[in-house]
């Protein structure tokens, strides 16, 4: 497993206040002005990094690429690849609960994707805004909250930002759902289809359960 470590920017904001706050209401003349606004700002850095540590993530071993031998197909795998490596992290470091199971939900969904599709590379088509867009822009929105959330700041753009991500990521979920389900109308077509036919032959045989057991002789 790979560690690597993700530091918050809280403790840097923290001795940042300080100074704002001695600018702003008290005198910066002298020297020792500066040094007691150094020396606080530094104690509240310190401080800003026992509330919000660093936090340290690991990410699984990489895994040799799966190669189809399509040079589509072989470029879906590697988006694919990059997207749930992508998605895994954000899966670490985002702590709400109601995220990160939303997040895995987008993971088996987009692996489960690319599978269908690299079994049936006819419908690459129907995938395409799906990897060029939905996806990335998931991400991108995901990495956003990920960045406001780590701040450990409650303000009116962090907060009503997070809130819209996360209303949001309702109907992500819904639409990546959607787009699975649409992959297999072809075969739930078919399936439909034989199942009809075989419930008319069991009929004309005598062989349904609709028929009394042994009226066809």
């Amino acid at each position: 497993m790979a560690k690597f470590i993700k530091k918050s920017p809280a403790p840097l904001y923290f001795a940042a206040a300080v100074w704002l706050g001695f600018g702003l209401f008290l005198p910066l003349y002298q020297r020792s002005d500066f040094l007691l606004c150094t020396g606080v700002s530094l104690l509240a850095f310190v401080l800003g990094k026992k509330v919000f540590p660093n936090k340290v993530y690991e990410t699984p071993d990489p895994v040799e690429p799966e190669v189809t031998g399509d040079p589509e197909l072989d470029e879906l795998v590697k988006e694919r690849d990059k997207a749930l490596a992508e998605l895994a992290r954000l899966n670490t470091g985002i702590e709400d609960p109601r995220i990160t199971a939303q997040i895995e939900r987008l993971e088996s969904d987009t692996r489960m994707i690319v599978k269908h599709v690299v079994e049936k590379p006819e419908k690459l088509p129907q995938i395409r805004k799906f990897m060029n867009y939905y996806l990335p822009t998931t991400i991108k929105l995901l990495n956003a909250y990920d960045r406001m959330d780590d701040t450990g700041i409650s303000g009116s753009n962090i907060d009503t930002t997070k809130e819209k991500v996360e209303r949001m990521m309702e109907t992500i979920v819904v639409a990546f759902d959607r787009q699975l389900d649409a992959l297999f109308g072809d075969e739930a077509l078919d399936i439909s289809t034989d199942i009809t036919v075989m419930e008319n032959l069991l009929k004309q045989e005598g062989l349904s359960q609709e028929q009394p057991f042994g009226s066809n002789g």
